[in-house]
């Protein structure tokens, strides 16, 4: 597989990122998904918060990590985790639908599997509930 198509797929798999303030508060007036490693704010986006956001339908991502978590190596190393778990989680994210993941110390030192498995459970919940 050439470069070019291997940086095509990561994109295709790759949602858009929260980056305003307001986006991420908006967020927190969703739904919260509480879990041992990290909390999931979810909340879906109307028509016209959409279009003034230019995203389409496309899920949108942020990332929290704070200070109570450690210094800033700790928290990037944080970070990095749960961004690849995202990743690896991104075809299950409902189009139209921001997220919101606030981590929790434990995230650090959890095997990746266990990140991976946990930020599944917790993307998927709400498709359970609406069936």
């Amino acid at each position: 597989m050439t470069r070019a198509a291997v940086k095509s797929t990561m994109t295709e798999q790759k949602p858009l990122r929260l980056r305003k303030r307001a986006e991420f508060l908006a967020v927190r007036n969703g739904e919260k998904r509480r879990g041992p490693l990290f909390l999931l704010e979810v909340k879906a986006r109307t028509e016209a918060e959409s279009a003034a956001a230019k995203v389409g339908d496309r899920p949108r991502v942020g990332l929290t990590v704070t200070k109570k978590n450690g210094n800033a190596v700790i928290r990037n190393r944080i970070r990095r985790r749960l961004r690849e778990a995202m990743r690896a989680n991104a075809g299950d994210m409902a189009d139209g639908t921001d997220y919101v993941i606030v981590a929790r110390r434990e995230a650090l030192d959890a095997p990746f599997t266990e990140l991976v498995r946990e930020l599944a459970k917790r993307v998927a919940r709400r498709a359970e509930q609406k069936r």
